[in-house]
């Protein structure tokens, strides 16, 4: 598989796209929505993280709640618990505002194994947990 500089490559077909294309640029997947299916707006995809060696895409980090950028929190989703919903036109995820409170979440003030899932497997395995996701490496 050959990345380009400005797009990644989506799981399955997920960013859908006119014609049936299967890829999205990384900054068209950045800023979007991120939404219940009832339409209501959790948060907003701030980042992806992809994985070195192989090129995929294996979480996104969404910021959620907050005013204006100040007191959001931002949360490390597993890529595979987001759909693209063209209806919604933004990913889709459904989860309660209970629930995005107790996930785990990024600190950014801090560089070990509660900063984000580059520091640390047992992280990583916690996030996956949370979210009843399937880890990316055991695919």
């Amino acid at each position: 598989m050959a990345i380009g500089t400005d797009t990644i490559e989506t799981d399955m077909g997920r960013a859908g796209g006119r014609g049936g294309n299967s890829l999205i640029a990384s900054d068209k997947v950045e800023g979007t929505a991120v939404r219940r299916s009832d339409g209501d707006k959790i948060g907003t995809i701030e980042r992806l993280m992809i994985e070195k060696t192989s090129g995929r895409v294996v979480y996104a980090v969404m910021s959620f709640g907050g005013f204006l950028g100040l007191g959001e929190d931002h949360h490390t989703l597993p890529w595979g618990v987001l759909t693209y919903n063209t209806d919604l036109d933004g990913y889709e995820l459904n989860i309660t505002d209970d629930q995005l409170r107790g996930a785990p979440k990024r600190d950014e003030t801090r560089r070990d194994d509660r900063a984000d899932p580059s520091f640390s497997r047992d992280w990583e395995e916690h996030v996956h947990r949370y979210y009843n996701a399937t880890p990316y490496w055991g695919i």
